[in-house]
């Protein structure tokens, strides 16, 4: 009985390694700075790091569906600077955010079907046709504007005052809970659906799971189609952060995905991780 104990245990801590050690490096970090500054091992400061890299952590959600599948997304961040100017520039012109954000969001969704699509059935690697998609992105957020555009619809500004307020100053503002409702949507449809199942056998060896009888090319268009949506939720997030909208704004950051997402435990090759990890 103790053996069969002590094989559970280690069988427990080797499944989920990936994400406990991450965390405990996040935890004694945080800790140390708690101890060496003021005010920093606070309820605030814990919500604040949520609210600041929300974009950025809705970005590494979709990249963590995609890097599970084995596939790459390269254009993340071009996605959430264009999505974020789409927004500005239809505000300008008076549009309803009822209107302007399902068309920015559209757009990001729609930019992730196509590059799926042209991985799947033109057989294009990831890394060209993301590279590709980074590069439209970003030259059509130029197209719209050079310059920061100010954002000034009541409803943006509302949504970035807005928050559940806690003691000592503390907020867990709207991109924040946008990010963890998103991990949670994210967690359960690779741990609890057809579509995660298939995400995890085309990493593991994709003619595997296409022999197996599994829907291997709608689930890839899927995968990226996904990654688009979480990089158009991210621009509107960005919105709701900067209330402004620019070309130059996340430069970068899908390497900062891609890191997030690899720290978290999920291997670069497929087949492995979690979005808690990336969390």
């Amino acid at each position: 009985m103790r053996e069969q104990l002590t094989y559970k245990k280690d069988s427990f801590f080797r499944r989920n390694i990936t994400i406990i050690a991450p965390a405990v490096v996040f935890i004694v970090f945080f800790i140390i700075g708690g101890l060496l500054f003021d005010r920093f091992f606070t309820l605030r400061v814990l919500l604040n790091l949520l609210t600041n890299n929300a974009f950025l952590g809705l970005a590494a959600v979709g990249m963590t569906v995609v890097i599970i599948s084995g596939g790459i997304d390269l254009s993340v961040g071009a996605v959430i600077s264009t999505t974020a100017m789409i927004i500005a520039i239809l505000d300008r012109s008076g549009m309803s955010p009822l209107i302007a954000v399902p068309i920015a969001v559209l757009f990001a969704t729609g930019l992730g079907f196509l590059m799926g699509l042209m991985i799947e059935y033109f057989d294009s690697p990831p890394f060209i046709v993301t590279l590709a998609g980074m590069f439209f992105a970003r030259g059509l957020g130029y197209v719209l504007s050079l310059s920061s555009i100010p954002i000034k619809d009541p409803f943006y500004h509302a949504m970035s005052t807005a928050g559940i307020r806690f003691d000592g100053g503390a907020k867990l503002t709207v991109p924040a809970m946008v990010f963890l409702a998103m991990v949670v949507v994210t967690w359960f449809l690779l741990k609890h659906t057809k579509f995660g199942r298939t995400c995890y056998a085309i990493g593991g060896n994709e003619q595997s799971a296409f022999l197996m009888g599994l829907p291997v090319a709608r689930t890839k268009v899927l995968i990226y189609t996904f990654s688009g949506f979480c990089s158009g939720i991210g621009g509107l997030v960005y919105v709701f952060y900067t209330l402004s909208g620019y070309g130059l704004a996340a430069l970068g950051l899908e390497l900062q995905a891609i890191a997030s997402v690899v720290i978290g435990g999920t291997l670069l090759t497929g087949g492995f991780g979690s979005v808690l990890g990336t969390l």
